[in-house]
């Protein structure tokens, strides 16, 4: 077991089956994720990975299987249902999406205006605590334009928190960012998952971050259109018996000597 991970099941994804236009892209895929852990989805261009992450979080329906979140498969959860298990998760994308007409505030309280009956006072502090949870203190009038790249995946995530989920997904955090920033931003995801207890889904192909963040990950194989190894990183990079996967591991110098 990983240090400092509950082998209690917060996700499992039994048997999924996911295709666009008849193609399937994903054939029976089945894996779970652990309460508390930073876990990986990785593989080439192609592989399913976005798939993959829209039809876990409820965008797109499968053609055959489950998604299971606490237990409820959100594939067929209906009304209050559904939005009960959507409540338990929050998303960045790789862009950020943040409202750039926004302010960094009013983006973070625009999830508590929708979904509770919180009073302006009380979203506005939430809002404040979120942007300081993230690195943000004294940005909360500040537009997205106004901010570097780091910023706002900084900005994206404390509005992914705002209603306090047990889950995040992450779809390419790091992407279009210098390493220092890149190492910084892994440094929030690991402190938010010791001190909030968060879960972390990760779609990423950087490999300075799988190796520092990530608990254990899932190489997708758009060949089979299925899941060729899994396990920590490490170990996957040194043992597995498949060659490509070792070498996606060991592509880069960094990467083999982490």
């Amino acid at each position: 077991m990983v240090e400092g991970v509950d082998r209690q099941e917060i996700i499992r994804v039994e048997n999924l089956t996911a295709a666009y236009e008849g193609e399937v892209i994903l054939d029976g895929v089945t894996f779970e994720v652990h309460a508390g852990e930073i876990f990986g989805i990785l593989g080439g261009s192609g592989s399913g990975k976005s798939t993959l992450l829209k039809h876990i979080i409820g965008l797109y329906k499968p053609v055959a299987g489950k998604v299971l979140i606490d237990g409820t498969d959100i594939t067929t959860a209906e009304g209050d249902e559904r939005v009960s298990i959507l409540r338990k998760f929050g998303v960045t994308y790789q862009s950020g999406a943040l409202f750039g007409s926004m302010t960094l505030l009013d983006n973070v309280a625009l999830p508590l205006q929708e979904f509770t009956d919180l009073p302006p006072e009380a979203i506005r502090l939430i809002g404040v605590m979120k942007l300081q949870l993230v690195g943000l203190a004294g940005f909360e009038n500040h537009l997205p334009a106004e901010l570097s790249g780091g910023m706002q995946k900084r900005a994206a995530i404390a509005r992914a928190m705002a209603l306090d989920p047990e889950v995040l997904f992450l779809d390419e955090p790091s992407a279009g960012l210098d390493p220092i920033t890149s190492a910084e931003l892994d440094d929030l995801i690991l402190d938010l998952k010791r001190n909030l207890k968060i879960t972390f889904i990760v779609v990423t192909h950087e490999l300075p971050s799988i190796f520092t963040i990530a608990d254990r990950v899932i190489m997708l194989d758009k060949k089979t259109k299925g899941i060729a190894a899994t396990g920590q990183p490490a170990e996957l990079r040194d043992h597995s018996e498949i060659p490509w996967v070792r070498h996606f591991f060991n592509r880069s110098a960094g990467a083999a000597a982490a």
